[in-house]
């Protein structure tokens, strides 16, 4: 909708649409046992994917959030003063400390008195509230004034569902993978 190159801004909704909706929905999939293409592969293969990914959707999403800052700079306007700005810009940093403590995985004799296992259910977990959080900056930016001139009707409603589907589907996965896994287990 945005027509990248189009104008400056036009590539802040594409880059957070792509690091929040495609790169990060992957990145989280990756571990999927019924929806993968990675089935096959082996564990470590699917933590570098699954890092990748998330670097990728980090990078893109610094990158949004710099145009957009820049642009609101460029024509004199105020920035995180909407509920999607305040929800962008702290989805964001919290990615940026999640893609921090996805480091502590790769790295587990860092953190001396957590056991692997704790520090895997704590990214999962705290990872599912940070593509929560994405999924809830996306579904504010629908609400905006740009979008919503943009997307009329029933297609509004559609674009809408779109974030709220694909959270059900990650907080499904997550919670199968290791919240109701691991309460069984004790």
């Amino acid at each position: 909708l945005a027509r990248p190159g189009s104008s400056l801004f036009s590539w802040h909704p594409l880059l957070m649409a792509l690091a929040f909706s495609f790169l990060m929905t992957e990145a989280l999939l990756v571990f999927s046992p019924e929806t993968s293409l990675l089935r096959s592969f082996s564990r470590k293969v699917k933590v570098r994917v699954h890092w990748a990914l998330q670097l990728l959707a980090l990078l893109c999403a610094l990158l949004g959030l710099g145009i957009i800052t820049y642009n609101k700079h460029l024509n004199g306007k105020a920035h995180f003063v909407t509920w999607h700005g305040l929800t962008g810009l702290l989805t964001v940093l919290y990615a940026s400390g999640q893609c921090a403590g996805g480091v502590l995985l790769l790295y587990p004799k860092l953190m001396k008195n957590w056991t692997l296992a704790k520090l895997k259910v704590y990214h999962a977990t705290s990872g599912l509230v940070g593509y929560l959080l994405g999924c809830a900056s996306l579904m504010l930016g629908m609400c905006s004034l740009w979008f919503t001139a943009s997307v009329t009707s029933v297609s509004w409603y559609l674009a809408m569902l779109c974030p709220l589907l694909t959270s059900l589907v990650i907080m499904n996965q997550v919670s199968n993978a290791y919240l109701y896994r691991k309460r069984s287990q004790h």
